[in-house]
Formats: C-alpha cells, sequence, structure tokens
C-alpha cells in the first residue's frame, strides 16, 4: 500500500543537468541519503515527515551522471534509528559508499562493530528540533565514548541560533566533528558579524572539526536558485532512472536537457557564497561538499542537482580547494586506507 507523503511534498528532481563544471576524477558527495523504498525499509513511527522513496539504485545512477566517484550516505531522520535502508545502499555500492548511522544511547558495542564492518564510520547528532526529538546530551556523550574506539567522528546538525549553548558541549566530545551545511547561518546577517563569526570560532578550537559548505537551496533567501531554463520543445535529457514514486520520468519540472538544451543558472545562490568560500578559504583541508540528494523538508523549490554541481567553483575557485573539497579531504576522512594525501 502506498505511503502518503507529507502534504506539500517537494520530489526530487527527477531530470538533473549534465554538470558544466566537470568533477575531478574521484569526487566523492559527501552528504545524501536514501529514503525507503517503503515498501521494504518502513519509515519510521516518530518520524516528523513523510517522504517520497529515494532508492540506492536512483542515488547511484545519479552519482553516475553528475560526475561523482562514491557517495556518503547520511541515516535520514524518517528512518529514525532502523540504519537498515542506509546499510542496504552501502551494501550495494561495491564499496563507493560509507554510511553515517543514527544511534542511541545504549547501543552495544557488539552492534558498533557490526556497523562498522557494513561500512559506517561516524554516527549524526541531530539538534534540530522540527525534525527529530532532541536526545539528552549525556547520552550523546556515552555514544561518543564508545564510537572513539572505532575511530568514528560525529556528524552535527543544529541551527545557529542553537551554537552558543553547544559549543561547549561539542568541543568536550572525544572524536572528530563534521558540522553539516555551516551550521545553518543566517545569510541575511554579515558573514563578518558576530553570528557566523561564533560558527569560525567553533570552527577553530579544534583541529578535527570539519565542516559541510553544503546546502545552499536551504539556506539562501534570494538566490537566484540552481533551476534551469524552460528547455526548447522537443529537447531533453536521460531522467534519473525510476523517478520519484518509481516512474520512468520523462523530463524533471521545468528541466533543460543535458545534452545540448539550453543552460540553467549559472550563478545560484548568491547570498550564501561569501559563507561559504569564507570557510573553504580559511578551512581548506577540513571542508567537505555533497548533494544534500534527495533534498529532504524544502518547501520553495527543488534544485536541479547538476546546477547544484555547477555551483562549486563560485565557493572553491582555485583547482587546488576543488580537490580538497569533494577528493582529497572526503577520502582522508571516509577512505583513509585509500587516501593518497
Amino acid at each position: 500500500m502506498p505511503v502518503e507523503k507529507t502534504p506539500g511534498w517537494l520530489d526530487w528532481y527527477a531530470d538533473p543537468s549534465l554538470p558544466r563544471f566537470p568533477l575531478p576524477p574521484g569526487a566523492v558527495d559527501a552528504h545524501c541519503h536514501v529514503f525507503g523504498p517503503a515498501d521494504r525499509y518502513p519509515f519510521a513511527s516518530e518520524r516528523k515527515y513523510t517522504p517520497c522513496d529515494a532508492s540506492a539504485e536512483q542515488l547511484f545512477a545519479l552519482r553516475d551522471r553528475l560526475g561523482f566517484s562514491r557517495n556518503v550516505i547520511v541515516q535520514a531522520t524518517c528512518h529514525g534509528a532502523d540504519n537498515s535502508a542506509m546499510l542496504a545502499a552501502v551494501a550495494a555500492s561495491d564499496g563507493r559508499a560509507r554510511g553515517v548511522a543514527t544511534v542511541r544511547p545504549g547501543i552495544g558495542d557488539d552492534e558498533l562493530r557490526r556497523l562498522d564492518e557494513a561500512g559506517v564510520r561516524g554516527v549524526r547528532f541531530n539538534f534540530v528540533r522540527r525534525l527529530v526529538d532532541v536526545l539528552p546530551t549525556e547520552g550523546l556523550r556515552r555514544i561518543a565514548d564508545q564510537i572513539a574506539t572505532l575511530g568514528w567522528h560525529i556528524v552535527l546538525y543544529f541551527e545557529a541560533a542553537e551554537l552558543p549553548d553547544l559549543a561547549d558541549f561539542f568541543t568536550s566530545l572525544p572524536v572528530p566533528l563534521v558540522v553539516d551545511h555551516m551550521g545553518r547561518p543566517d545569510v541575511t546577517a554579515d558573514p563578518d558579524g558576530p553570528q557566523f563569526a561564533a560558527f569560525l570560532d567553533l570552527m577553530r578550537a579544534k583541529d578535527d572539526i570539519w565542516c559541510k559548505v553544503t546546502c545552499p537551496e536551504r539556506l539562501s533567501r534570494t538566490g537566484p536558485p540552481a533551476l534551469p531554463v524552460p528547455p526548447h520543445p522537443g529537447v531533453g535529457s536521460p531522467s534519473v532512472e525510476g523517478g520519484p514514486g518509481g516512474e520512468t520520468a520523462p523530463g524533471g519540472k521545468g528541466a533543460r536537457g543535458g545534452d545540448g538544451a539550453p543552460g540553467g543558472e549559472g550563478s545560484a545562490y548568491r547570498d550564501v557564497v561569501p559563507f561559504a568560500r569564507r570557510v573553504v578559504e580559511e578551512f581548506p583541508d577540513r571542508v567537505l561538499w555533497g548533494t544534500d540528494w534527495p533534498h529532504p523538508n524544502l518547501t520553495d523549490h527543488m534544485p536541479d542537482d547538476g546546477l547544484l554541481v555547477d555551483w562549486i567553483p563560485s565557493i572553491a575557485p582555485t583547482l587546488d580547494q576543488q580537490r580538497k573539497l569533494v577528493v582529497d579531504n572526503p577520502m582522508r576522512l571516509y577512505w583513509p586506507e585509500e587516501a593518497t594525501t
């Protein structure tokens, strides 16, 4: 029986553009998710939203279309602490994916070792109350102590306004930290102002705190969005097989053809660029980038993932910055046994 999606849910973009920006060989999409499929991997009863399906097969089709070599699949909150869908995706990747799990206080060391053997390299602590019921920090600290022996890290998701109350807890944790989406800054504020300064101070506090300069579509207030211009009649491009809801989409909403069709927005999310570029410039060896596919809980628009890739040079303009952002850094964090730098 089909699962009814949250009203107003925006499905992922089924016909992404081919990026104009050529990703460096070995690039890693270091932040993405899978949803279901719900008939195989049911959503958690305590979930705060119900998405469309977004399968491992569809994620890997997107990976290949955009030019990535690998993925880091972050457990989606709609699945709670049942990591089955994420683990199945990692298992199906032929070694080309790693996982970030959600676990609860009280998890046994044997279960953590099982997750490690399955390709998990971190856990996510989510402090965004509209998405999860936040757990007490005492339980989270116990988890941090347990995973330290595995060499894992913690991915942190929080709103910028919450950082002053959480910073001391974060810096006391005994493992590397990876902050999602630059700590969700208010991009209408001054990037040199006190709010973003507090985030930069967190990054400076320890040399094992990393940052994902991701989700401009989620942070931007003035855009312009990463959306294509309408295609010429009769022009199309190969779709991501299966499309949201299972069908093979002949073309995404407003899609441009990836092979010769007119271009899309070439300078998207300009209000986010100063924040992301600041982080890339100061911490070039501790930044990561990912698509955030399938972009849960967006309400304004659903971006074209090919045009999101084209956003990378606006925040990492040099070849050295680009290679570190999408190749060297994620390889050191998730595939250290294969990293060359």
